[in-house]
């Protein structure tokens, strides 16, 4: 052990003075004494008397050479201008409109490479307020993209798409988008039989997103799926609390996007539930409300998909009327469009072949239809 010169040891007053400063914190021993202390207590020195850690703001500003001020001033810098993140909302806004009308296979190249344009941003410096915007464009691409995926039939990009959809939405702290996901895993349930499934993806979404647009669309998938299951009680509810929610939203200004929910669309999901209910006068109202509301002045068709599926909607109907030319004479008109999200498209028209099996099983027509019908699917 270390030992002092005897001239250079503190009196013994000096030394009370000196532990009282040590036992009160006002003051360390150094390195003389510190390990003598320790050793008394049977430990070591670290133990007793840690070194202090330096204060790691006070470290970095030291290290960077930067004051507070340059600091916060950084945080604020960007290598991403305005005009260019104006050109990024213009970008995600038209693949949001063009959703119902461009072909899917272009629309998915672009919305792809759009995609990947945007999340490289992430990568170079941004302000937070940025970092979260583009969180948010991206989320919303990736919604269209998955979209996009499954009318392909590409079921596992679709998910997989959809996931990553919700991992933006939540890191940017976005209910639409975490909410047009879960929606998003509902249809995809629906469109599979698996209507349990499409209820259960709804349920927690709908508890942030009731005063949502998305909520609307939401609850409107929920009644799909409970028609399906034949509670009528059930339907009800879901369709009055979508309908709730609609009335306290503002109209939207843009209803060219797939993502904006209008009285239009919700028409179009009521349309859908009272056809499975066998509400057949309610269910062919809505249908031609859907196309009427579809169709502009020139007779161009806004919204394909929608006007497809009313016209099965109308064929289900004319078949239980038992006016067979006028079911399949609609059921054809359905595939006309070339737009079209096959895996739903192909939901409704199965549906619609059962209607027309049950009561015309063995008539030539019947069997006609259903080979016409394998052969626009497979196109």
């Amino acid at each position: 052990m270390r030992t002092k010169s005897s001239h250079n040891l503190p009196t013994d007053s000096t030394l009370l003075r000196n532990w009282r400063r040590w036992e009160s914190g006002e003051s360390r021993p150094d390195d003389f004494y510190a390990p003598i202390i320790a050793a008394v207590f049977d430990t070591v020195t670290a133990a007793f008397f840690p070194k202090n850690r330096p204060n790691r703001d006070d470290e970095l500003l030291s290290a960077t050479g930067m004051d507070t001020l340059e600091f916060i001033g950084r945080l604020r810098m960007s290598d991403v201008s305005t005009a260019t993140l104006d050109a990024i909302r213009i970008t995600a806004e038209r693949l949001c409109c063009e959703y119902p009308i461009a072909d899917p296979h272009d629309l998915h190249t672009e919305g792809t490479s759009w995609l990947r344009r945007i999340t490289s941003l992430l990568d170079g410096r941004l302000t937070l307020a940025q970092h979260r915007e583009i969180l948010v464009l991206a989320g919303w691409v990736a919604l269209l993209v998955g979209c996009v995926d499954y009318d392909l039939g590409r079921r596992t990009a679709a998910e997989a798409t959809r996931r990553a959809a919700y991992s933006l939405g939540q890191e940017a702290d976005n209910a639409e988008i975490t909410g047009w996901s879960a929606e998003m895993a509902a249809w995809f349930a629906l469109t599979q039989g698996n209507y349990r499934g499409a209820i259960e993806a709804v349920a927690p979404a709908l508890t942030t997103c009731a005063g949502l647009g998305v909520g609307v669309q939401l609850c409107a998938q929920r009644a799909k799926a409970w028609a399906r299951l034949g509670n009528r009680r059930e339907v009800e509810a879901a369709l009055n609390q979508g309908r709730a929610i609609l009335d306290r939203l503002d109209h939207p200004t843009n209803l060219d996007n797939h993502f904006v929910v209008d009285p239009q669309k919700f028409d179009f999901y009521a349309m859908d539930c009272y056809r499975v209910a066998g509400e057949d006068l309610l269910a062919e109202s809505y249908a031609r409300e859907v196309i009427r509301h579809s169709t502009r002045a020139d007779g161009t068709i806004r919204n394909p998909m929608r006007v497809s599926e009313a016209h099965l909607t109308l064929a289900v109907v004319a078949v239980r009327g038992r006016d067979l030319e006028l079911a399949l004479d609609e059921g054809m008109r359905a595939f006309a469009g070339k737009r079209r999200s096959l895996p739903s498209l192909m939901w409704i028209a199965g549906e619609a072949a059962r209607e027309i099996i049950e009561r015309y099983p063995g008539d030539p027509r019947t069997r006609v239809y259903l080979d016409q019908l394998r052969t626009l699917s497979c196109e």
